[in-house]
């Protein structure tokens, strides 16, 4: 049995507004819940203006409130701009207000130059990523006996539950961290979908450390994913997505999403074509029947039950609809 997720980045359509993005997620949450989904999670992406998911723990507390039962999180919190301590401090409120539901994924990527320098221009020093993460469970222990430079330092507001921690990753850096430190692992498949991902879930597991957070080790693998009605609307909107992908990747980004027929319209050129087809290989493309074969060799290969799907599509009602269909063909159990 797969247990779906959702990563949502808030996409400002071509036309709309960053606020109806965010009022879109929304509703794409509350559906989610609906529907049976067992996690949204929601991205922190910066200087990229075709996207409104820029303040995670911001829009989590929004979904939290929004919504009932299903878990709201993090994919990611990009630890390294950020002190562990306030981070800890963000998501105990969250987990204080939301108990049970809260999931705190964190990830080490940067982002352009400007924003890297934005974020850090007022710390004195820089700590190791390792140390961050190892800052953070001390704060969520609630651990004031071992041995820390801030020992005696405790994150308010004293609760009786952690969130979740998951370390975002896409290599054999990042799971080897996870396992040494006891946290799930959310495999990237959509940024490296390679064997080399395969071997870095296997040494996850060989490696794992049991800690006060989690016994047994969990996996993750999210990816890129494409469902329509027909196999016909879904090439449309991935052609979309493939504009979209090129655009992020350029020097200069425009303020929205593309449509549809934007990118029919434009085309491609050579050179843009060649990165189409690499770019091609991070997503699952088809009717929702089409995508849970290919959702189910994923999980087999990964040996997970649990994947997470970043409906990252043109059109919230085309959002929507991709969540109706996975559901339907996975039968869900929602309301």
């Amino acid at each position: 049995m797969i247990s779906l997720n959702i990563l949502d980045y808030s996409p400002v359509d071509e036309g709309e507004t960053a606020a109806e993005a965010l009022e879109q997620t929304t509703r794409l949450a509350q559906m989610a819940e609906r529907l049976g989904f067992k996690r949204f999670w929601v991205a922190e992406h910066h200087q990229v203006a075709s996207v409104a998911g820029s303040t995670p723990e911001m829009l989590m507390m929004h979904l939290a409130t929004s919504t009932e039962n299903i878990r709201i999180g993090s994919g990611g919190v990009m630890l390294p701009h950020y002190s562990a301590y306030k981070v800890a401090e963000n998501f105990r409120m969250l987990e204080a207000l939301h108990p049970g539901r809260i999931d705190l994924g964190i990830g080490r990527s940067r982002s352009y130059r400007i924003v890297n320098e934005a974020l850090n221009e007022s710390k004195t020093k820089r700590l190791p990523y390792e140390q961050q993460l190892m800052d953070l469970q001390k704060y969520f222990a609630d651990d004031t006996e071992s041995e820390h430079r801030f020992r005696s330092l405790r994150a308010m507001p004293i609760i009786n539950t952690a969130p979740e921690l998951w370390l975002l990753g896409t290599g054999q850096g990042s799971a080897k961290l996870a396992a040494e430190r006891g946290t799930g692992y959310a495999y990237a498949h959509f940024a490296k979908p390679s064997q080399q991902g395969v071997e870095a879930v296997e040494a996850y597991r060989e490696e794992f450390q049991p800690s006060l957070f989690l016994e047994e080790p969990e996996v993750i693998i999210a990816v890129f994913a494409v469902v329509a009605e027909t196999a016909e609307k879904a090439e449309e909107l991935a052609t979309a997505f493939d504009l979209w992908l090129l655009f992020v990747e350029s020097d200069s980004p425009p303020p929205y999403y593309p449509s549809t027929e934007t990118a029919k319209k434009r085309g491609f050129s050579a050179g843009e074509k060649e990165k189409v087809e690499r770019n091609r290989k991070r997503m699952l493309i088809g009717t929702a029947e089409q995508v849970k074969v290919q959702i189910e060799a994923i999980a087999e290969q990964y040996a997970t039950n649990e994947i997470t799907i970043i409906p990252n599509i043109s059109g919230a009602d085309n959002r929507m609809t991709e969540l109706r269909l996975l559901a339907e063909v996975f039968n869900l159990s929602g309301k």
